[in-house]
Formats: C-alpha cells, structure tokens, sequence
C-alpha cells in the first residue's frame, strides 16, 4: 500500500439533529476534496425528515423550518455521501475526518452497512496520540488555535472540513514519520492509540465511581 499522501484528501464534516451518533440524521453534509489545483468544497443541506432539537440549532444554526423549505430529501443526500466518500477512496484520496467515530457511525447507524474500505485520517486521533499530555480542550476550535489553523465559521459544515484538512496538513510536517506510514500502518496507529487512550480514561472514571458506559474505544466507528 501507499504511504499517506497529504495532497489527496477529501475531508468531510457532518451537521446533525444529536450530539448521539446512533440517533443522529443528517442537517448538512460537507465534502472537501484536496488536490494539486486546489481545495474543491461542496456542501449539500438536507431535510432531515425531523425536528432539529433546540440544542441542535444553536449549534450550527439551522432550523427545522429551514431545512424542510431548502433541504432535498435526506435519504437522497446521505446517499449522495456515501458515494462521494466511496468514490474518493477509489482515486487513492485520504478520507480527513475529526473525531471520525462521530461521523462514520452516523453513517453507519443511516445505512447500517457502511464500511471503511480506504485510509482514514483523524487529525482530533492523531493529536490525541502525539501529544497526548497536553492540557485543555480538544474542539476543533481548540485545536485550530494551537496549530495556528485558520477557522472561517465553526460549525459550518465546509469551515469545520477545511479547517480539519489544515491541521493534518500541519500535523503531517511536525510529526513526519506520519507520512513515512503506509495506509495500513497509519489505520492501526490511530485504532491502537485511541483504543489505549480510551481504555485508561475508562479505567480513571472508573476508579472515581464514575458512569464510563459511554466511553469508546473503536475506531474509525463505534461498535
């Protein structure tokens, strides 16, 4: 297999009705694809066949009322996604994913078969992996300010996309030995890494006498 190419990438980003994966439909759905002419974005909105929870909208800003009068069918875009993504990974690119068990469940729990047949890139795995003790918050905002990463409008489906394609672009040249992994050695880095990470974290909210049944520890997508 290749080594990680960070000129192909197609990064993707979803807005959704929940913060749950499992119950989570698609409000927007955001492809970036990246390569030598450029970033080439594209953003599809959907109506989600639901409600969009408050919570939801101060999120990203869209509401139910929105969505149903401009959205196209839900069903129609997250096929639309699928096939994108499947079709990035067919040209040899990169799938650029922040905290990819979040939105690759989503797409699992919509079709209940969607499977990963390419390389995955998390920049939110991979700085959780290289510098794992650092202090303070992991959002992407967060991590656009320590990589000095420009973010245009957080949680907009193509910023968030964009911005996460800039932080593996940046992550790439400070840790270099990324690149020197071949597609199969850079998909079990992340799985390895998060599921240690994940597993101690469960282990310490356990010790407290915490709730840890939320805690994950596959990855690219739950379980």
């Amino acid at each position: 297999m290749t080594n990680f190419d960070p000129a192909a990438m197609l990064s993707f980003d979803l807005e959704t009705t929940s913060a749950n994966p499992h119950e989570a439909r698609i409000v927007t759905s955001a492809m970036v694809r990246i390569d030598s002419s450029g970033a080439h974005p594209s953003e599809i909105l959907a109506d989600p066949g639901v409600e969009i929870p408050e919570g939801a909208q101060k999120v990203h800003g869209i509401t139910t009322e929105y969505a149903r009068e401009h959205g196209r069918p839900h069903d129609e875009v997250l096929d639309e996604t699928v096939e994108t993504i499947q079709a990035g990974w067919r040209d040899g690119l990169n799938l650029i994913v922040y905290n990819a068990t979040y939105d690759l469940t989503v797409l699992r729990h919509l079709t209940s078969d969607f499977t990963v047949t390419g390389t995955v890139y998390d920049p939110f795995v991979i700085d959780k992996i290289k510098d794992r003790y650092r202090k303070g918050r992991r959002r992407l905002s967060d991590l656009c300010e320590h990589y000095g990463v420009r973010i245009d409008n957080a949680h907009e489906a193509t910023s968030d996309a964009l911005a996460a394609a800039r932080i593996a672009w940046k992550q790439v040249r400070i840790w270099p030995d990324l690149v020197e992994m071949d597609a199969e050695e850079l998909m079990e880095f992340q799985a390895v890494g998060y599921h240690e990470i994940q597993t101690e974290f469960r282990k310490y909210l356990e010790s407290r006498g915490r709730d840890a049944s939320d805690v994950t520890t596959s990855w690219p997508m739950q379980g």
